[in-house]
């Protein structure tokens, strides 16, 4: 075989091979085997839209934490903490809606105050002493000289006060004698149901020294200056001598401060 042949002979194989590899490639095509694209190259932008965050947003607090933007596949960017952060290349975020406030815990209601406040021991009655709940007496003593002892007793059921000093009358005396002012008690003598209490009255002067003296038979007695109702003890048969240096001491729980004046 020539060469002119030979190489005409070459060239119609290499068309045939050409012929019969692009024919494959048709094949391949037509039945879906072709190249697949293996997608965008690095630095390209994804075309499928972003998918959301798995991760929970956290719950509003109190105070807002500044972030920095994110920009998507399409070139928006979603907003940071603030919703108001710009991403880096995309467009300004829309502001993230802000977090409701906790609402405000209702106050307790305040404890009660242990129920209804307990009232104070109620005082003892400070009721005055009156002749229909008392018996008097009046008993002259020998010691000291020229006394009578005045004595009240407490025949109720509650408690009763003698204040001050008694208003004692002789005969038809239309005043009342003065107190030894140092016999005033410090503290009002309270009589509780059967227990005394006691004052003296000075008659007349030991010495003889006191004028205007004469004998009385009876005896008024009011418990204090203020009151209106008085008491009529007996007074001895003989009556007693009475002068213008006539005293009585203030009310005493004793007979002993009494008779001491």
């Amino acid at each position: 075989m020539s060469t002119r042949t030979h190489r005409a002979h070459h060239t119609r194989m290499l068309v045939a091979a050409a012929l019969t590899a692009a024919t494959l490639t048709l094949t391949a095509c037509n039945s879906g085997e072709g190249v697949q694209d293996e997608g965008a190259s690095a630095g390209s932008a994804p075309t499928a839209a972003p998918t959301a965050s798995s991760t929970p947003s956290p719950k509003p607090s109190g105070g807002t934490a500044t972030g920095t933007g994110r920009t998507d596949s399409a070139g928006l960017t979603s907003g940071g903490s603030t919703g108001g952060a710009a991403g880096a290349n995309g467009t300004t975020g829309s502001s993230g809606s802000s977090g409701s406030s906790g609402s405000t815990g209702s106050s307790g209601s305040s404890g009660s105050t242990g129920g209804s406040s307990a009232s104070k021991d109620s005082e003892p009655t400070r009721t005055p002493c009156s002749p229909t709940s008392t018996r008097t007496t009046a008993t002259e003593v020998s010691r000291p000289l020229n006394h009578l002892l005045l004595t009240v007793t407490n025949t109720g059921s509650k408690n009763c006060n003698l204040t001050g000093y008694p208003a004692v009358r002789f005969g038809e005396a239309q005043s009342v004698p003065p107190a030894f002012e140092d016999s005033k008690p410090q503290a009002v003598v309270t009589l509780a149901p059967g227990e005394s209490g006691y004052a003296s009255v000075l008659l007349s002067a030991a010495d003889g020294s006191g004028a205007g003296g004469y004998t009385a038979k009876s005896l008024a007695v009011s418990f204090d200056n203020s009151a209106s109702a008085a008491a009529h003890p007996s007074l001895p048969a003989k009556g007693v001598y009475v002068d213008d240096s006539i005293r009585v001491s203030y009310w005493q729980s004793t007979m002993a401060d009494a008779l001491a004046w």
